[in-house]
């Protein structure tokens, strides 16, 4: 029980959960557990099955994307603070990047089935989670269409 009080301790901190009723909160708990990566270390790989998200608790992610031929151009970095995949969020549960941990990572990461299977019994609870994804995914598919802009222009043309 008092790893479960640890995580619901270290949940409530997180600013993805700090504000959410705790009642709410308290059902995330069960779905929760302590990971650590190091560096170079992938947290997940494209095309991998998606069943996690992420509270960075500790340390930085970098998200990459891939073309043919061509090594992994970083999109974005995670750090302490955020959260990291929302693709156990919608069918068929695939990853659309990597995330590699570019230092020592510390992370609660939140189990997507589990997590399924309470907001399907509690709406509450998906409304919650559903009203904090979907900001961030907006934001991070705004960035990452400026990061490939960015990648994409000569700066030797014109």
């Amino acid at each position: 029980m008092v790893a479960i009080e640890g995580l619901g301790r270290l949940l409530a901190e997180h600013p993805f959960f700090k504000d959410m009723q705790p009642d709410v909160r308290d059902i995330v708990v069960g779905c929760c557990a302590n990971a650590h990566y190091r560096p170079g270390e992938f947290l997940f790989k494209e095309g991998g099955q998606a069943d996690h998200f992420y509270l960075i608790r500790e340390g930085s992610v970098a998200v990459e994307v891939h073309a043919p031929g061509r090594p992994g151009v970083v999109v974005e970095n995670i750090g302490e603070g955020d959260i990291i995949g929302w693709s156990w969020l919608v069918e068929p549960y695939r990853w659309t990047f990597d995330a590699r941990a570019t230092d020592q990572v510390r992370a609660i990461t939140i189990d997507g089935a589990c997590l399924r299977r309470k907001i399907e019994a509690n709406h509450e609870l998906g409304y919650e989670l559903y009203r904090r994804f979907i900001p961030i995914m907006g934001r991070r598919i705004a960035e990452a269409r400026l990061r490939i802009v960015e990648l994409t222009v000569d700066p030797y043309a014109g």
